[in-house]
């Protein structure tokens, strides 16, 4: 095996990438300019060096506290629970939310080995009841996961706070056709139904 197919393989480890796209991306590193490969090899070896979780949140972050919990412009009384700090970038890149995170660090599955001691969710109660939380958001994925580690959190926090807790509305997707939703789509999309 040379250094091409090792390359092929390592990458095609990486989430979402084939054996084609693989060697693809091998192919055009062979072809690209001596400082860009340099820079990007450096870049992978330094990223487990330079990235740590936030201290406060959670999320991925080269300075701690990250910037989103170290900006004073952010709403502190609301935090918006994910389960992974891709989810911060997600939620972020979206827009129109302007309160801080708190990183899970996946969901409640014990089919997985994965209980609640297992994910961040203790040191989110001692957050909340540090207080000047007035609503925490729970945007765990609409999985039976998602659901049930929400769920969880929910009453968790109810158990131990008074804050209020809230979950990210789900249903149909704008542009999305009645037609192809799927049943549990639609359960969620009239539970959740809104005033106009």
């Amino acid at each position: 095996m040379n250094i091409i197919d090792e390359l092929t393989g390592s990458f095609s480890r990486l989430p979402g990438i084939g054996k084609k796209s693989a060697a693809r991306i091998v192919n055009h590193l062979l072809k690209a300019d001596q400082n860009y490969v340099n820079a990007f090899s450096r870049q992978i070896s330094e990223l487990q060096q330079r990235i740590k979780p936030c201290s406060v949140c959670g999320s991925w972050t080269e300075n701690d506290p990250c910037p989103i919990c170290s900006s004073p412009v952010r709403d502190a009384s609301v935090i918006c629970v994910v389960e992974q700090p891709q989810d911060v970038q997600t939620i972020e890149g979206a827009g129109g939310y302007s309160g801080l995170y708190h990183v899970l660090g996946g969901v409640i599955a014990p089919l997985e080995g994965v209980g609640p001691d297992q994910l961040n969710i203790a040191s989110l109660v001692a957050r909340v009841q540090k207080g000047g939380v007035s609503e925490i958001i729970i945007a765990t994925n609409p999985t039976f996961e998602g659901d049930s580690t929400a769920l969880y959190v929910q009453r968790l926090l109810n158990e131990h706070t008074s804050v209020r807790v809230t979950r990210l509305a789900t249903g149909i997707p704008v542009g999305g056709d009645l037609e192809y939703a799927d049943k549990l789509t639609l359960a969620r999309s009239f539970r959740g139904r809104t005033e106009f």
